[in-house]
């Protein structure tokens, strides 16, 4: 029993934690005593020290079948960033998101904004490539989520582009088709949101590209970029 005023100590500083809280909280107003918001796992993490940990990451059964971690490339200080769904074979390969078929075309969707590619930064909700490029489940999603969370909160841009569905749904928390989420601007925490089809999907339907055009002009004016004549 020798360490119980010890313990005695710590039980005192916590119940005096817990009371200046509660005297604060009463003075600014605060009726209700609201319960404060959990930290998030990877807050006190850098960009380097987050892609350390994605690297080593098992938390689902994608990690079995990888060659390598897809964690995202670009400029960390973008003001654009493009978020799509998960890396393809080629991804896979290189670890690097977007240099397959899809990623050449996005490089062009970029480079038509006015962009160099390095000049924003790509990543993906799906850090490990799903077998046969199938759609990630759900409970991939909210294992690799973390992740991209703590990502944006590092790059703090000031437009996200949402490539497909999978991207959109999991930002903006819905189950909204991206038929009727593109084209007009969401909120994620205060980063605002252009959700628009995916550059894969373009490749099967050619046709939709003016959408997306629609839409990329709108991410520019938004971001002070105008054409050139």
């Amino acid at each position: 029993m020798s360490n119980q005023p010890e313990i005695i100590q710590d039980y005192l500083q916590i119940v005096a934690t817990v009371r200046e809280y509660v005297e604060e909280q009463m003075q600014l107003g605060f009726m209700e005593l609201l319960e404060p918001k959990p930290k998030h796992q990877y807050a006190d993490f850098n960009m380097e020290r987050l892609r350390r940990e994605a690297m080593g990451c098992v938390r689902c059964e994608l990690h079995k079948g990888r060659k390598t971690v897809v964690f995202g490339t670009g400029n960390e200080h973008a003001d654009l960033v493009f978020v799509g769904e998960a890396p393809g074979e080629e991804e896979d390969k290189q670890g690097e998101p977007f240099v397959g078929r899809a990623g050449q075309l996005l490089t062009k969707i970029i480079e038509a904004m006015g962009f160099k590619r390095d000049e924003v930064y790509i990543a993906n909700v799906i850090k490990c490539r799903p077998p046969g490029n199938r759609t990630p489940t759900t409970f991939e999603v909210e294992c690799c989520e973390p992740f991209l969370q703590r990502q944006l909160e590092l790059l703090q841009p000031k437009v996200i582009c949402a490539l497909g569905g999978v991207a959109a749904q999991m930002l903006l928390h819905t189950d909204q088709k991206i038929s009727m989420l593109r084209g007009q601007f969401h909120d994620y925490h205060g980063i605002k949101v252009m959700p628009t089809y995916h550059p894969a999907f373009l490749l099967r339907n050619p046709n939709a590209k003016r959408e997306v055009w629609e839409d990329m002009k709108k991410v520019m004016a938004e971001l002070g970029k105008t054409l050139n004549a």
